[in-house]
């Protein structure tokens, strides 16, 4: 943990993206708890999942190369694997609640996806 600058700055590069993938993981729970229907609960579960854990990873690889002197492609393949499936997922969630008929919450304001529908009806 000692040495050049160029540590120093790594260091610091690693203990901002463990830190910033904390964060996101804590507001994300934070967001599932106080969200009120599953369509803002199921956005921030993805955003987080996506950030954080992105941000965890990105800073395990950095402590890996840094310290150890090891590319780990395993953490590589888990960032793209993470970075690919889970806006994926959410979107595919969210979609299929709403075509099952999940309600919206009583605080939404407007439905932008029923309209789009009702446009390509019309042509």
């Amino acid at each position: 943990m000692s040495g050049t600058w160029i540590n120093v700055i790594l260091d610091i590069l690693i203990c901002i993206s463990l830190l910033s993938g904390t964060f996101f993981i804590v507001s994300a729970s934070i967001g599932i708890l106080r969200f009120p229907d599953v369509y803002t609960r199921l956005h921030a579960a993805t955003k987080g999942s996506t950030l954080g854990i992105t941000g965890i990873l990105i800073g395990s690889f950095l402590f890996m190369y840094v310290e150890h002197g090891i590319v780990s492609g395993k953490l590589l393949l888990g960032i793209l694997f993470i970075l690919l499936t889970a806006p994926v997922t959410g979107h595919v969630l969210g979609r299929a609640a709403y075509y099952s008929g999940v309600p919206l919450s009583d605080k939404s304001v407007e439905d932008e996806h029923k309209k789009n529908l009702e446009k390509v009806k019309d042509h």
